[in-house]
């Protein structure tokens, strides 16, 4: 129905890479990295597109997904410390997130990937050093990132069917496939995003967290619901982090040592319909990457 509006542009090398031995079982992995190069490359270089939206084959998306992205391009456009912004939330199970909240928008430190917005500007600078393999995970090193943030929302605007893929169905069965899609249109270009801004985020999110009375997992997990208030559970090292995310059920690995969804270390979810955030001590200093 869109006629001569989409051009479909077709990778024109499907042969394998060569791969270092102890790797050919990942040539998938060595495949997607070509041809996300490849095809950035034709949407950046020769259709020259200021901004791109990158979604995989295998994605369901919102109603209000476009609407989500349109709203947030002129915030990457004007804020160096953000650098991409996704459409989904790696903790966005259902009974985890507020689904009367879906206008909600966060800043995250790491990379959701499945159904994201780059700019231009990102491609100039990662291009003459994309990796062979693994790019989503090369770029949550500290050296892609630079201390820079992606935006993400309470509720995903994407869902993923593809329990098949080169991941063989790595996290699909635990956590994929119950990810809550959004179902009803929030109209961002119409809201006022500027809290995304880096100061104005951190002073009402930090203080938001902080501010939230501290308890322990099981008061957390024998609350009967009578207070629906904030509350902060917190963490003291990658085992303690571990422990928590597990027992709560949300996603533990650590990428270059920072937590899915996380914010300077915060990761804030729903827990029988209460805000809780997983946060480390106040002063905390940074990311160590030696928790991966």
């Amino acid at each position: 129905s869109y006629g001569a509006a989409v051009a479909h542009i077709r990778q024109p090398d499907l042969s394998d890479v060569a791969v270092p031995p102890e790797h050919r079982k990942f040539q998938g992995y060595y495949k997607i990295s070509r041809h996300y190069r490849w095809a950035l490359g034709q949407v950046f270089r020769t259709f020259r597109y200021r901004a791109a939206i990158v979604v995989e084959d295998d994605l369901e998306v919102a109603p209000d997904f476009f609407e989500y992205f349109q709203a947030v391009l002129p915030l990457l456009e004007k804020d160096p410390s953000l650098w991409c912004a996704s459409a989904w939330n790696d903790n966005g199970k259902e009974g985890l997130v507020d689904a009367g909240r879906a206008e909600l928008l966060y800043r995250t430190d790491f990379f959701p990937g499945l159904g994201w917005l780059l700019l231009a500007e990102l491609w100039d600078e990662l291009e003459p050093k994309w990796p062979p393999a693994f790019w989503d995970d090369w770029m949550r090193q500290p050296e892609q990132r630079r201390g820079r943030a992606c935006v993400r929302p309470e509720v995903s605007r994407t869902m993923t069917f593809g329990r098949k893929g080169v991941s063989h169905g790595q996290f699909f069965d635990q956590y994929l496939k119950f990810i809550k899609l959004n179902d009803r249109f929030v109209p961002f270009t119409q809201m006022d995003l500027s809290y995304l801004k880096k100061d104005e985020y951190e002073r009402f999110f930090l203080q938001q967290v902080y501010s939230a009375p501290e308890i322990h997992l099981e008061e957390l997990q024998k609350d009967s619901g009578r207070d629906p208030g904030a509350v902060r559970l917190q963490y003291r090292g990658r085992d303690s982090f571990k422990a928590l995310a597990k027992a709560l059920g949300l996603m533990d690995d650590l990428k270059s040592g920072v937590p899915r969804a996380g914010y300077r270390g915060i990761v804030s979810f729903v827990c029988r319909g209460r805000r809780v955030f997983l946060a480390p001590p106040s002063d905390w200093t940074g990311y160590d990457p030696s928790w991966s």
